[in-house]
């Protein structure tokens, strides 16, 4: 089966689970695939039949391998115990990655969403959203801003995502003393929950400077200062992934 005939397959499953009509987007590979993503970004928790992940998952995990998997040594230290890394966070091969999700923490439903939410989910596959629903399922309420969440990352070449909310600050001002120290709690929750895990390295987005509009300096100052305090008493390999020039400058200048 090419890969062309592979993503037809998968549409055709979640087309018909979704109950959408999609007749009118072109057969090619591109224009099929773009709608894979965005059938994705809207399925629900479900059962998900063995056949269809079989498939799901030899097309994520090419993927995968041909995008170029990143691994810890490949990456330079900026401190001891600390790397900075500008690209795809999807890609890095290290023990968890951390996905700044939402309260609700089921990945984001926007089709084709350029968010981190969106792109972590797309490419680990629908399990994540269903294991997410299983935790927050039990919990019975939406994650605390701050706080930390721990899955399996399935299709990525990381073996943990670690999910945390971070404060939405609004466009019109500068985050309060409040605010700030939410922030830093998410990355305390991130580190303290590796440690329990006995995780090795930790691959941190730029947590809730995005569509979330805490300034980006000021989240990279808080980010830094939290993670050197933990590494004053703990042992563990951090990676401070940006996807900017702006903010690989921003992290650069702070070390």
């Amino acid at each position: 089966m090419n890969r062309l005939e592979l993503v037809k397959r998968l549409n055709a499953h979640l087309l018909n689970l979704l109950q959408v009509d999609a007749s009118d987007v072109p057969e090619d590979f591109a224009a099929q695939r773009k709608l894979f993503r965005a059938l994705m970004n809207i399925c629900p928790p479900c059962e998900l039949d063995e056949n269809f992940l079989r498939l799901q998952d030899e097309l994520l995990s090419a993927e995968v391998r041909e995008r170029g998997i990143v691994k810890i040594s490949d990456i330079p230290n900026v401190d001891k115990h600390i790397k900075l890394w500008r690209g795809d966070i999807t890609r890095l091969e290290v023990d968890a990655i951390v996905n700044a999700a939402n309260e609700k923490l089921l990945g984001c439903f926007v089709p084709l969403h350029a968010c981190i939410d969106n792109a972590i989910h797309s490419a680990a596959g629908l399990q994540l959203r269903n294991v997410c629903n299983e935790i927050m399922s039990a919990q019975g309420y939406d994650e605390p801003t701050g706080c930390a969440k721990i899955t399996p990352a399935f299709n990525l070449p990381s073996k943990f995502v670690l999910h945390t909310v971070g404060p939405i600050i609004p466009p019109e001002r500068q985050p309060n003393a409040a605010e700030e120290n939410l922030l830093a709690a998410c990355y305390e929750s991130c580190l303290k929950l590796a440690a329990e895990k006995n995780l090795a390295s930790v691959a941190f987005c730029c947590i809730s400077t995005g569509e979330f509009h805490f300034p980006p300096k000021r989240a990279a100052e808080i980010a830094v200062a939290t993670v050197k305090k933990f590494l004053a008493t703990n042992t563990l390999e951090i990676i401070f992934n940006v996807f900017t020039e702006r903010d690989e400058k921003i992290y650069r200048e702070l070390f």
